[in-house]
């Protein structure tokens, strides 16, 4: 019995020759007015010599030359009936692929896109691969961008800003390695941003960074995606966990692209981002040392805003309250006044 290695090895090389052997077997159809479609290369010889094959060869030539003679309806009906009659044949997925173009034409996206998945999932080795995906990412970008489908080619519908959204997320899922792939997720961040959908665009954002490190894209996502993030935030008294995850990626946006002509906006949110958290702590402090006259949980958070911007404006207000601490502690009774700085005692009054 070989070994796991060889095993391992073998497979391997099975599927070299399956990869290199692949393009042998596409047959790539080519038109021409005169004689009509020509399988090249492959192995469609048998199929088209065939009375299946020139039965499908006469169709797909009549719906070339209605197609070309501005019969879109009649070029649809007759690539249909191709794609009804031989599905599995060579001509099934130029029928999809262009029966998918008229419907584009005629801005019916749905049918459109419905078409050219057919393509994806029932014909893996089509060789016109990129231009389906091409067609897919274009047809999301019509829609999200607010251009009304047409209902049976004529009647206007509604803006379908969603639908495009979802066709970005597919064309992810069908071709993540692909050109497509990067800037599906970014348009599709950009459209859930548009929406109002931060949690969908801060997602999108996450996985091109992930996904996509070494895109020329990737580092606009970093800035993007802190922004998002920093966006949460309503304000020093509230939870400053999305702040945090800014600073993060503003800092990496830094340090990964330090030569990027948007390095001041990277900075500039950093800096913000570090203020917001220092502010955060100051809240803090100032709720112990006013309202509960706690100093020294008023000192921990005074320090620790110190600690995250010292070279801020925050910083130096919380030094000065951490003097009148000290001040306090050390037995000084004029500090007490300007320690408190709180609201006054209750007094009841007497008539």
């Amino acid at each position: 019995m070989p070994s796991a290695s060889r095993r391992i090895g073998f497979i391997i090389t099975l599927l070299a020759v399956w990869v290199f052997a692949l393009p042998n077997l596409r047959a790539v159809l080519v038109w021409e007015p005169k004689t009509g479609w020509r399988a090249e290369g492959g192995l469609a010889s048998s199929f088209m010599d065939s009375a299946d094959g020139r039965s499908a060869k006469a169709l797909m030539d009549k719906a070339r030359r209605a197609e070309d003679a501005g019969g879109k309806g009649s070029a649809i009906s007759l690539y249909k009936k191709v794609i009804k009659k031989y599905p599995a044949s060579v001509y099934a997925a130029e029928a999809l692929r262009r029966s998918a173009a008229l419907y584009e034409n005629k801005r019916m996206f749905s049918k459109a896109h419905t078409n050219l998945q057919r393509i994806i999932a029932e014909h893996p080795a089509y060789p016109k691969f990129n231009e389906i995906l091409g067609a897919q990412f274009r047809i999301a970008e019509k829609l999200t961008n607010g251009v009304r489908p047409l209902y049976f080619g004529l009647i206007p519908g509604f803006r379908q800003r969603e639908k495009g959204l979802e066709y970005y997320e597919i064309l992810v899922v069908n071709a993540p390695y692909s050109e497509y792939g990067p800037l599906a997720l970014m348009n599709a961040a950009r459209g859930y941003t548009k929406d109002g959908d931060r949690d969908a665009a801060i997602d999108a954002l996450d996985r091109m960074i992930n996904n996509y490190p070494d895109s020329f894209l990737t580092s606009d996502a970093y800035l993007k995606l802190a922004g998002a993030q920093a966006s949460i935030t309503q304000g020093p008294p509230y939870d400053q966990a999305s702040t945090q995850l800014a600073l993060t990626y503003f800092q990496d946006y830094t340090i990964l692209y330090p030569g990027e002509a948007d390095i001041r906006i990277a900075n500039k949110g950093y800096d913000d981002s570090r203020v917001m958290l220092a502010e955060s702590k100051m809240t803090m402090g100032d709720f112990y040392y006013k309202k509960r006259s706690n100093y020294k949980a008023a000192k921990i958070f005074y320090n620790e805003a110190i600690t995250l911007y010292p070279e801020s404006a925050t910083a130096d207000r919380a030094r000065k309250y951490l003097a009148r601490i000290e001040q306090l502690e050390s037995g000084n009774p004029d500090a007490k006044g300007a320690l408190r700085n709180g609201p006054r005692s209750k007094r009841f009054w007497v008539f």
